[in-house]
């Protein structure tokens, strides 16, 4: 039976790998693998994510102090209170418009129109 063996490849070699491809000497990942002898199918992706071009784009860094999370989580509170407060208003103003128009309707009222003029 035969044992795999694990092949650790150079910093400068994958820097090579990644730049050849980039520059446009292999249209393909898998002409880069075939011409170097690489057998994983995904190591050249990595080397890709870690040493392309796409590799030094700028990620997102939020940094929050403790005052300004402890102020973010204040603020999420107070908008779970509005909305339950809008939502309950709401409520409100349905029953109160389901009140009137049975009221309405038991005084011989055709709409709430009528019974308001």
């Amino acid at each position: 039976m035969k044992t795999k063996s694990a092949i650790r490849y150079s910093e400068s070699f994958k820097l090579r790998v990644v730049r050849e491809l980039e520059d446009g000497r292999f249209e393909t990942i898998t002409q880069a693998r075939r011409h170097y002898g690489i057998s994983g199918t995904r190591t050249i992706h990595s080397w890709l994510k870690e040493f392309g071009k796409n590799s030094m784009l700028p990620k997102v860094v939020r940094v929050e102090t403790p005052e300004e999370q402890i102020e973010l989580k204040r603020l999420r509170e107070r908008v779970k209170q509005l909305e339950k407060a809008v939502a309950d208003q709401f409520i409100a103003s349905e029953v109160e418009k389901s009140f009137l128009e049975i009221a309405c309707e038991r005084a011989g009222y055709d709409d709430v129109e009528e019974f308001k003029k």
